[in-house]
């Protein structure tokens, strides 16, 4: 496998998983969904956002294939559909600048 300094079409699809991150309420919904898998009105309320929002963040992740849910008694329940996002949001969160 080329690596990826020598590889556009890699690189390409490692920036759009990249641009599928690049907004702080689908990081969050990432970073909670690594701890448990969770249901669109569970996400709204920890994270404090509308559910339309949380329900178009979570199309985009789904799209992505970077999330799945499955059906639970008539609701949908995400979970992470790629399991290294763990590690990927793990070193995002060691790579910050600043403390906040």
């Amino acid at each position: 496998m080329a690596d990826l300094k020598h590889d556009a079409s890699r690189a390409a699809v490692i920036a759009d998983l990249l641009k599928a991150l690049a907004h702080p309420v689908r990081l969050r919904i990432v970073a909670l969904l690594i701890e448990n898998e969770a249901t669109v009105s569970a996400l709204e309320q920890l994270l404090g956002v509308p559910q339309s929002v949380v329900s178009q963040q979570l199309r985009i992740l789904r799209m992505a294939d970077l999330v799945q849910y499955r059906r639970v008694k008539g609701f949908a329940t995400y979970s992470i559909k790629q399991p290294r996002l763990a590690d990927l949001i793990h070193c995002l969160e060691g790579c910050r600048t600043h403390d906040f």
